[in-house]
């Protein structure tokens, strides 16, 4: 019960600060955001503190990744007139040429991994953040919509698990995974999902149901995903900056994976 309390604790702070931030306004959102991105890439790096073979240079790559995090929130939003997005390449590029001076045994897998980390990290809190700027508040946010369906499957997978949870879901990866928490969760983010197209932005409920139906399982990969990766490197935990939760990886996983399927979704549904 008492991990419990501090679980519920730390996710109401962390819930708080981030519709917090959505609210306040995009700019506040990109900011904040980009502390998260900062520290997620830390986090990822530190991941292969003691590897055999891979050396990852925690200060270049983190400092890319903000770069690259603030040339995609300036050209989104507009704020400079240049179009920043032509820089995109040319820095990752500059990126790799210090590999030259590390003599390190495996520089292509030093350079793969910190490129993956744009992709997992970086580009998904960017779309968070250009949905928040491109689709205006009208009555209801939908980034709020966007975060409040990932944490419904999250809380009811992990509290249906912990009730009802009998059949392992993915035993290997993640142990304590069930079939009943995964359903439960999908369940409840599906009523959830209703629930803002019908009461928040009446008429909607279509396009709430059909993102819940996405984000849910899409939730449950980007969880199992970096499950994957810390039993690689047989840590529980990526960070212990959020008691309870662990690191910002452990409390963005879900939400890293769903962000850019969400993001699709949305684009094709105001296509229509």
């Amino acid at each position: 019960m008492k991990t419990l309390f501090i679980r519920s604790l730390t996710g109401a702070f962390f819930a708080t600060l981030v519709i917090g931030s959505i609210i306040v306004s995009p700019l506040i959102h990109g900011i904040t955001f980009g502390i998260f991105t900062v520290i997620g890439l830390y986090e990822f790096y530190k991941l292969f503190d003691g590897h055999e073979s891979v050396q990852v240079n925690k200060f270049p790559g983190v400092l890319i990744g903000f770069i690259l995090y603030t040339i995609l929130i300036l050209t989104s939003h507009q704020i400079l007139k240049f179009n920043l997005s032509v820089l995109l390449a040319p820095v990752i590029m500059l990126f790799m040429l210090h590999e030259l001076w590390k003599k390190s045994k495996e520089p292509i897998q030093n350079i793969a991994i910190v490129i993956f980390s744009y992709f997992y990290i970086v580009f998904p809190m960017w779309l968070a953040v250009k949905l928040n700027y491109d689709f205006p508040n009208s009555n209801f946010n939908i980034v709020i919509g966007l975060f409040l369906l990932i944490w419904t499957n999250d809380t009811f997978a992990y509290l249906t698990g912990w009730i009802f949870g009998r059949t392992k879901l993915f035993e290997r990866i993640s142990p304590k995974k069930t079939w009943e928490g995964t359903i439960g969760g999908f369940l409840f983010t599906i009523l959830i999902g209703y629930l803002i197209g019908s009461l928040f932005q009446p008429g909607t409920s279509y396009f709430w149901i059909i993102a819940a139906i996405i984000i849910a399982p899409c939730a449950i990969f980007g969880d199992l995903l970096e499950s994957l990766f810390k039993r690689s490197r047989d840590l529980k935990d990526t960070g212990n900056i959020l008691p309870g939760h662990g690191g910002v990886l452990d409390r963005f996983d879900a939400a890293f994976y769903a962000i850019p399927f969400f993001y699709a979704w949305v684009i094709v549904f105001n296509s229509i």
